[in-house]
């Protein structure tokens, strides 16, 4: 039997983890797109407060996951949002209506599952992630900007609520483009009364699959789920109807 790593050593790679999720992150929503420049080492040492071998540690691991390289003597860089896997979809399979409603479709399947999990499963830290992207989709709304960005880090916060990793690793693998928005609306687009109407709408839907998940009601917190992307399916199944 190989022995039990040490304390130390369990939370170095706990930390490794933490903050490679962190920056996995900011490369899926975009605020470290392609091409940029990873902060400096010793930045990240002080804003994650960790050591310069955990830092060193996580970037090894988006280096193995083909999220960044590094150039000697230059830096960190990002080249992308990972290796292709079996599964993926990407911009390019998601030009058409009917496009977006097969994936939505595929997201009431799992993420009806994945809220009720959540909310059997979920811990104080998971809740509090829920709420601030939760938070920073009203926030975002309501400055007129784009929420694409933490309306998907709401939903990827209850897969990892989950506390089964295939249920991040599917979310990850679809990314920010499985918000319908980003692909029929485009980040730009003008913050009509329309729109603002329905994305407050989005935004009440989500405090009632936060509430469920909060309360540990597993039932309430699927049909919450199933409610939301319901919601978002049927709106665009109304765009496919020709007008009379």
């Amino acid at each position: 039997m190989h022995p039990e790593p040490a304390p130390a050593l369990q939370r170095a790679r706990s930390l490794s983890a933490a903050t490679e999720r962190l920056l996995a992150d900011r490369i899926r929503d975009g605020t470290l797109a392609a091409g940029a420049k990873l902060p400096r080492e010793a930045d990240l040492m002080t804003e994650f407060g960790v050591s310069r071998t955990v830092v060193r540690e996580a970037i090894s691991r988006l280096q193995a996951a083909g999220m960044v390289e590094t150039r000697h003597g230059i830096g960190s860089f990002v080249v992308g949002l990972g290796d292709a896997s079996a599964f993926r979809v990407s911009a390019g399979q998601l030009g058409t209506l009917q496009d977006v409603i097969a994936v939505l479709e595929l997201r009431i399947a799992v993420e009806t599952e994945s809220a009720s999990l959540a909310a059997q499963r979920r811990t104080a830290e998971n809740l509090a992630a829920m709420a601030a992207a939760s938070a920073s989709f009203e926030a975002a709304v309501e400055a007129g900007r784009d929420a694409v960005g933490p309306d998907f880090q709401f939903h990827l916060e209850i897969a990892r609520a989950t506390q089964n990793a295939r249920f991040t690793d599917l979310m990850n693998t679809l990314g920010g483009m499985m918000i319908p928005r980003a692909r029929l609306e485009g980040e730009g687009a003008p913050a009509s009364a329309q729109r603002l109407d329905y994305l407050r709408q989005v935004h009440a839907e989500h405090r009632a699959i936060l509430v469920a998940i909060e309360r540990q009601d597993p039932d309430a917190a699927r049909a919450a789920m199933r409610t939301h992307l319901g919601n978002s399916r049927e709106r665009r199944q109304r765009m496919l109807v020709p007008a009379s």
